[in-house]
């Protein structure tokens, strides 16, 4: 039986490219899409909505005949992670991952 490929949410592919390019500090497209394990092709629309919400910002510098494109987390873009994305993957874990790391103690509603 063939093994099935992972799917990994929207959600968390941008969480992904977030936090690479936090831990790196810039990264050309190749290395940002082979870091996250991306196809370029498939999630370049991913990075162009990042771009237009200022979570990620897109530096072109040409050199000779090559246009060199360089992408970096804003400021904006590193607080949407901590106070979005990661209370996200609190809440919903990505599968794989061990379901009592999860605390549910703050869903108690009053």
């Amino acid at each position: 039986m063939a093994e099935s490929k992972k799917y990994r949410d929207r959600i968390y592919i941008v969480k992904d490219i977030i936090l690479t390019l936090s831990e790196y500090g810039e990264l050309n497209q190749t290395s940002l899409f082979s870091f996250c394990g991306l196809n370029i092709t498939k999630h370049k629309e991913i990075l162009n909505n990042l771009e237009e919400n200022d979570i990620i910002q897109r530096i072109e510098t040409v050199e000779g005949k090559r246009i060199i494109t360089i992408f970096k987390v804003t400021p904006k873009g590193m607080n949407f992670c901590h106070e979005i994305l990661e209370p996200y993957e609190q809440l919903f874990p990505r599968s794989g991952k061990s379901e009592s790391s999860v605390n549910l103690g703050c869903l108690f509603f009053v």
